[in-house]
């Protein structure tokens, strides 16, 4: 029996084989929904290098499909390197691989570069949140971005696909890399008004939407807690780099990707005073959470699940192979 093909997907082949917005969105909340009980996986597992900040992680992850026989799974790992300091070296801060292998023999069958792949599935996790847990009473309602980094560009991409409409705020302490993002989004047109700042505070307190995507470091849970007070739905995907434990515990409800892995992160530095979610983010959407508190926002954080970078790989290499994109190793 002749080995499978095995694909390699440069981050230009992931590029131009991505899912669009809507299709993005799509799967992130296929991604979610099945993590209620369809999937596997552990939390991240971390080794620690010795540069400050630095974080990485393997994200196993396995989705059972409809066949008992296991032949429509899917199955793969991502492994992903965060090095805030490569900024300064000129170097990206995040790399990540994902590989994939058929679910009946374990042979691999794809490896694609995971940066394009990372920006993307988040932006589109935080879409589906949006669509599900818009204040629907601040009609087109104001919105905030913490964060001007590759992360800010992807979420801008999904904001103007499901908040047309909305007026948009981009707060970063670099008040220049703030303007950068914003004239991007002003060039979209799908933004009422555009509006940059390196008052992070000040445009949170004005939102009524909150993003907050900012680098991981010190100091944590920075953003004033009183800030939120405004926000009807606030989203963190840094972890509680700006969301104040106080505003997860004040929340109508506490959502977040995975309860298993938010729970093996949880620590006296990490999410420090955090409450246990209500429920995970696909409870929310199958209608499967405790009946909501009367006051707050809606906070919902996620982590990031391998899961969901196997289910966007998968789509990827799909098309990929229709385009004739990739390069084929020898094995």
């Amino acid at each position: 029996m002749n080995a499978m093909p095995l694909l390699y997907l440069s981050a230009a082949d992931v590029i131009g084989a991505m899912p669009t917005v809507e299709e993005g969105i799509e799967l992130a909340r296929r991604t979610m929904v099945a993590l209620v009980d369809s999937a596997e996986l552990p939390p991240k597992l971390d080794v620690h290098p010795r540069q400050r900040s630095s974080h990485t992680a393997a994200m196993p992850a396995l989705l059972r499909g409809a066949d008992p026989s296991g032949a429509a799974d899917l199955l793969g790992v991502k492994w992903v390197a965060a090095f805030p300091g490569n900024r300064d070296l000129g170097l990206s801060a995040v790399n990540a691989l994902v590989v994939l292998n058929d679910p009946m023999t374990g042979e691999p069958t794809a490896i694609l570069d995971g940066g394009p792949i990372t920006a993307q599935r988040t932006a589109a996790v935080s879409g589906v949140a949006l669509r599900e847990w818009w204040p629907r009473a601040e009609g087109t309602a104001s919105v905030a971005i913490v964060g001007a980094g590759v992360q800010g560009t992807s979420h801008v991409e999904v904001l103007a696909s499901v908040a047309r409409g909305c007026g948009l705020t981009i707060a970063d302490r670099n008040a220049d890399r703030a303007e950068d993002l914003a004239r991007i989004a002003r060039t979209s047109g799908a933004f009422e008004t555009v509006r940059a700042t390196a008052d992070v505070a000040q445009a949170v307190s004005e939102a009524d939407v909150v993003l907050t995507m900012v680098s991981f470091g010190a100091p944590r849970q920075a953003v004033p807690a009183a800030a939120f007070a405004r926000a009807g739905l606030v989203v963190g995907v840094d972890y509680d780099m700006c969301i104040p434990a106080s505003v997860a515990a004040g929340a109508r409800q506490f959502l977040v990707d995975d309860i298993a892995q938010f729970e093996a992160t949880r620590s006296d530095s990490v999410f420090a005073g955090y409450p246990r979610p209500d429920a995970s983010i696909g409870q929310g959407l199958t209608g499967s959470t405790p009946p909501p508190r009367r006051a707050g926002p809606v906070v919902v954080n996620h982590l990031g699940v391998g899961l969901a970078d196997v289910v966007f790989a998968h789509s990827i290499v799909r098309r990929a192979v229709q385009l004739g994109l990739g390069t084929e190793l020898a094995r």
